[in-house]
């Protein structure tokens, strides 16, 4: 029978678990920074996503308001104008029928009316309200208002009995965290427009 020479190549039974431990750590380590890489990009690209939606809505709102012109029924340009909500009135898809527009913030959401007018006399009353969402994860405070009203003087109205016939200017502030509990911070959206037919 043969014997194996003390010099012969090879690993022990030791070795090899030492080996295979090692091994184990160095993949239950690298597996978890690759989640944690994983998550961390699903989250940005969430956000980034969001702010975009955000930033191309916000733009539309601007040109919106910026266009604020007399209702079909005559009524006046800005209809309702509080800190997280605004109607008006707006030609929005050029067919020369200019449509009631509300903003308004529910549930951390902004979202955008609209409503047609019908019938002769044109009249919004009672006509369905086609509602879209502007900004998801909308976190304004009371002390940041997501509209803030100017006179013709650039002088901020009253936040709390805007004279709608007063307002001049209109600025649109949206603070977006899509989770607070996590970096990084809320961003911030702020567009100020003059509204174009409403100039002395």
């Amino acid at each position: 029978m043969q014997t194996r020479s003390k010099n012969s190549k090879g690993l022990s039974l030791v070795e090899t678990m030492v080996v295979l431990a090692l091994l184990t750590s160095i993949g239950v380590a690298l597996s978890g920074m690759m989640q944690f890489f994983y998550q961390k990009n699903a989250f940005l690209l969430e956000q980034t996503a969001a702010l975009d939606n955000a930033r191309r809505s916000v733009l539309d709102a601007i040109h919106s308001i910026r266009e604020a012109s007399y209702g079909n029924d005559g009524t006046y340009p800005i209809s309702a104008a509080a800190t997280s909500s605004l109607t008006f009135f707006s030609d929005l898809d050029n067919d020369n029928s200019v449509e009631k527009v509300r903003y308004y913030l529910s549930n951390g959401t902004l979202y955008r009316g609209v409503t047609d007018s019908a019938g002769t006399p044109p009249s919004y009353a009672g006509r369905p309200e086609a509602t879209t969402t502007v900004a998801v994860y909308v976190r304004n405070a009371t002390s940041s208002p997501i509209f803030t009203y100017y006179d013709d003087s650039g002088v901020p109205l009253s936040a709390t009995s805007t004279n709608v016939a007063a307002v001049s200017a209109v600025t649109i502030s949206i603070w977006i965290d899509l989770n607070p509990n996590r970096a990084p911070n809320t961003f911030n959206l702020s567009e100020t427009v003059t509204l174009r037919n409403l100039r002395n």
